[in-house]
């Protein structure tokens, strides 16, 4: 029981914080039924595991670190989950007592249920996956030893702006690995069938994981792929090619140094350009007809109608909003756990702060406007966050639509560079494509 209405909860509030993307899971990895291990990168603090909470189509047995059980009601919450704590060295805490959280996960794998683990052992903020820990490999093959049939699902995690909100994240679950067929084979030592079994998991996570050399290459990586998009006559942002992109990049970085580095110089040239003028590349291809000058005049209208609203909301949400965002800043939380603070953090202060504004207003001007602020609060909250967000974006579409529709020879100049620059880069793409889908 509590499981389900915990799950409901962070499902409501992880999808206020954040744009999920509809997971990518073609075999129907997150339905998967038996014994099935959940294997993800680690990148955002509690905020993965959350979301592997909300979006398995079953009850899943989470492994978290033992110190997080210490922590006023976030340790009651993994208790209710039925969570198991994983004794870590870097925690200071006695590794044997391990064994019982071993026994409880090979347990559950052999009673048909699902667990989840991120094997990097820690949640961090590099562009690559970190090295693996063989604990989840040990698990899976102690569990096929006594029987059980134990799949293996790759879960990737990708964030375009893990801290902030509304950003959007994308989940991608790859082919199940069976974990029976890399068993010991007789005379074999059990540790290195473990980790057989620890790289091919990584391999698994790979897959489905934008792997970046440095932070530096992912504005090179998303202009690129933009341009590509521009060139096939797509819409920019398709993840895959993302990976794709890193993958082709780093094949030409290894075998093509020279040439990786002009195209490089290139793009980065490119996007920097764009950057002055704040306009991606494909609202380069914008072409403002009638129709379209009137859907923006219309558009900017009725945000202008809605600004009383959000004027009320701000007012009335302002300590929820800039909360969350204090703690982070006075915790001098690290990236790869902000996003957890924020969202824990309006997790207890959300239901306070609506029951304070209720009574306030049934104190102040009675039991009938009190109903009205307890029933009309949450929209208007969910409205103010929605404006604010969007709020950015509409000053955005307006300063595109000034710069261009004013410097129509800007436009055309930098268009046809970026449309020079995309067929040096579909180029590259072509011959690279074997080998980067292989």
């Amino acid at each position: 029981m509590f499981y389900r209405f915990f799950q409901a909860v962070m499902s409501l509030l992880l999808r206020q914080f954040f744009r999920i993307a509809a997971p990518v899971d073609p075999l129907n990895g997150l339905k998967s039924t038996g014994p099935v291990i959940f294997v993800g990168n680690h990148p955002n603090g509690l905020i993965d595991p959350g979301l592997v909470f909300i979006l398995a189509k079953r009850e899943v047995t989470f492994l978290a670190k033992e110190p997080l059980f210490k922590i006023p009601v976030l340790g009651l919450v993994l208790k209710g989950v039925h969570a198991l704590p994983v004794y870590r060295k870097q925690d200071g805490a006695n590794t044997v007592a391990n064994d019982s959280t071993l026994t409880a996960s090979v347990a559950a794998l052999k009673a048909g249920r699902a667990i989840t683990i991120f094997p990097e052992g820690k949640s961090h903020s590099e562009p690559q996956l970190s090295a693996l820990k063989t604990g989840c490999a040990r698990i899976a093959l102690d569990a096929v030893r006594q029987g059980a049939r134990v799949r293996i699902v790759p879960i990737g995690l990708t964030y375009d702006a893990k801290n902030r909100f509304k950003s959007r994240v994308h989940v991608e679950v790859g082919a199940p690995i069976e974990a029976s067929a890399f068993q010991e084979q007789p005379g074999e030592d059990p540790f290195e069938a473990a980790k057989r079994l620890t790289s091919a998991i990584a391999d698994g996570l790979r897959q489905v994981t934008l792997n970046l050399a440095q932070w530096e290459d992912l504005p090179i990586v998303e202009t690129a792929e933009s341009l590509f998009a521009l060139k096939q006559g797509e819409a920019a942002g398709s993840v895959e090619r993302h990976r794709a992109f890193a993958r082709g990049m780093a094949l030409l970085r290894e075998e093509q140094p020279e040439r990786f580095e002009s195209l490089k110089q290139q793009v980065a040239s490119f996007r920097r350009r764009l950057d002055l003028v704040q306009v991606t590349p494909e609202e380069l291809t914008f072409r403002y007809r009638p129709a379209t000058v009137a859907r923006f005049v219309l558009r900017n209208l009725l945000w202008v109608l809605g600004l009383p609203l959000f004027a009320v909301g701000m007012l009335l949400f302002t300590i929820p909003y800039w909360v969350p965002i204090t703690m982070s800043m006075v915790t001098k939380a690290e990236d790869d756990v902000e996003s957890t603070i924020k969202v824990f953090t309006l997790l207890v202060l959300a239901p306070v702060w609506w029951a304070l504004l209720t009574i306030g207003t049934a104190v102040l001007a009675g039991p009938a406007w009190a109903a009205v602020m307890f029933f009309g609060a949450p929209p208007l909250a969910l409205f103010t966050r929605w404006y604010f967000e969007r709020r950015s974006a509409a000053l955005r579409d307006a300063r595109t639509f000034f710069v261009f529709w004013s410097r129509s020879r800007l436009k055309q100049r930098l268009l046809a560079e970026g449309e020079g620059l995309s067929a040096e880069i579909n180029q590259v793409a072509e011959e690279l494509r074997p080998r980067v889908v292989a």
